[in-house]
């Protein structure tokens, strides 16, 4: 799924419109944010772990090709059987090939983002295959035949209100007067309706949060425990993740997990973190027969030569999103792929093409919030404004936008005709403000000023105000 810039800019206005998602969005500032802002203040030490959780990532990816080696060789050891998929048909194709061989009909998948990167649920229901979603947000999702709209929190933009009506439409065979008082009756009924899923599941999919190349080991973090189920009750387990999440040590994949929760939910430790190493082996009472690993490219290797490269540190926490004031105001389907926000305006680009997505980049204000929360330090700012350089350099985007740049570069690259331009623009500014000191309407800026005024360019220049001082050097 692409989206092209006008279908950006239609669905930005129709969320800015949407009262019922605007309440739902609501619950950012004072939930998650909060949340986050609470958790990191009890560690004094929280900025250390964040420079530590950077080095980890860049030494990993500085020597990827050998963890991913010694991580499939560890992985073989413990009985696991390791698939690589250059891009999203292979993965496909690996994870069809596993379900027939087992004459599987029924899957039931915990939440992975990549699962929903390769199109995976899609692709199975039309190999006849029943595909079912454990976490709570992506099982109301998958019913309401959504994308996620949060990485962590799949169904932020819903209402309680919302989810009580789908849960009547869906549930059916439950009584039409049952009782959904609140989150918590929503939530037993899912409960319900999902147990005989993780009973009578023939796979269970995840995804990984990490993989540790020194055990074999797959982590994945929930607070629901529908992770464990997925992967401990049907007789194959299948982990779909990407070459980024590998992680050379336990102790390292410790120091990720300290800033992960924190990060994207404000929490010490997620409910459950569970680490799974290879099949079950005859002294386990649980687990399953077999267990596949399958490791998806799908341009990672790309990313990884190229200047989004620190884009691969992301840990997929969310806390980007949580912070961004644009994200805030229209939710994560507006950005029209699997990853919102901040990390999807680089993502994204890197991911299908700057070519359909250069608007993405473009939307944000650059405050810096989501590099200030980001728990492996991404400079997402400067790789956004380095894929809005690309945009205009490969001339896709706005036409009227490439065509101020370009007058505004020319002006700046020469300074007599800036300094110049300059000193006009202060003195036919202040006379077109009038005494009002601040602009309410310009036909350049009529989106910028919707909403806010610009203060009018009051007396002389800088480099004017330069010179007067004992510090300048008059030319």
């Amino acid at each position: 799924m692409t989206a092209s810039p006008a279908t950006f800019r239609e669905n930005a206005d129709a969320a800015l419109a949407n009262e019922r998602l605007q309440t739902a969005l609501a619950k950012l500032p004072g939930g998650l944010v909060a949340q986050r802002r609470a958790a990191v203040a009890a560690v004094p030490e929280f900025e250390t772990l964040r420079e530590e959780a950077r080095a980890i990532r860049d030494a990993t990816l500085d020597h990827l090709a050998a963890h991913l080696e010694a991580f499939e060789t560890k992985a073989t050891a413990m009985g696991s059987v390791v698939h690589w998929a250059a891009d999203a048909t292979g993965a496909r194709r690996v994870v069809t090939d596993i379900c027939r061989a087992a004459n599987a009909r029924r899957i039931v998948k915990g939440k992975s983002m990549v699962s929903e990167e390769i199109g995976l649920n899609a692709h199975l229901e039309a190999q006849g295959l029943e595909v079912i979603e454990s976490d709570l947000g992506e099982y109301i999702i998958q019913k309401r035949g959504e994308a996620p709209s949060h990485i962590i929190a799949p169904a932020i933009h819903l209402t309680e209100a919302d989810v009580e009506a789908d849960f009547r439409s869906y549930h059916m065979h439950l009584p039409a007067d049952r009782p959904l008082p609140n989150p918590e009756s929503l939530v037993s009924e899912a409960r319900g309706v999902l147990r005989e899923t993780f009973l009578t599941a023939d796979v269970g999919i995840t995804g990984a949060n990490f993989l540790v190349a020194e055990t074999g080991t797959s982590i994945i973090v929930t607070n629901e425990g529908n992770g464990d189920l997925s992967q401990t009750l049907p007789r194959i387990h299948i982990v779909v993740a990407t070459i980024d999440k590998v992680v050379p040590t336990l102790d390292e994949a410790m120091t990720l997990l300290r800033v992960l929760a924190r990060s994207a939910t404000g929490q010490d430790m997620t409910a459950y973190t569970t680490f799974a190493t290879g099949p079950r082996r005859a002294a386990d009472l649980d687990g399953p027969t077999e267990c596949h690993i399958v490791l998806v490219d799908n341009g990672r290797s790309d990313m990884l030569a190229s200047a989004m490269r620190d884009a691969l540190r992301c840990i997929r926490c969310g806390a980007c999103m949580n912070h961004c004031p644009v994200y805030n105001a229209i939710g994560g389907h507006a950005y029209g792929w699997v990853y919102p926000g901040p990390i999807g305006a680089v993502l994204t680009p890197a991911l299908l093409g700057i070519a359909g997505t250069s608007h993405l980049p473009s939307a944000s204000t650059f405050c810096g919030s989501c590099e200030a929360v980001c728990p492996v330090k991404i400079p997402l700012v400067s790789l956004m404004r380095t894929w809005r350089e690309r945009a205009h350099e490969q001339g896709t985007g706005s036409r009227t936008s490439r065509a101020l740049l370009s007058l505004w570069a020319y002006a700046a690259t020469r300074p007599a005709l800036y300094h110049l331009l300059a000193r006009f623009g202060v003195a036919f500014g202040g006379a077109l403000s009038r005494s009002k000191g601040r602009f309410s309407r310009l036909p350049i800026a009529r989106g910028w000023l919707r909403d806010r005024d610009i203060p009018a360019p009051q007396g002389r220049t800088f480099q004017q105000l330069w010179k007067e001082t004992e510090r300048g050097v008059p030319r």
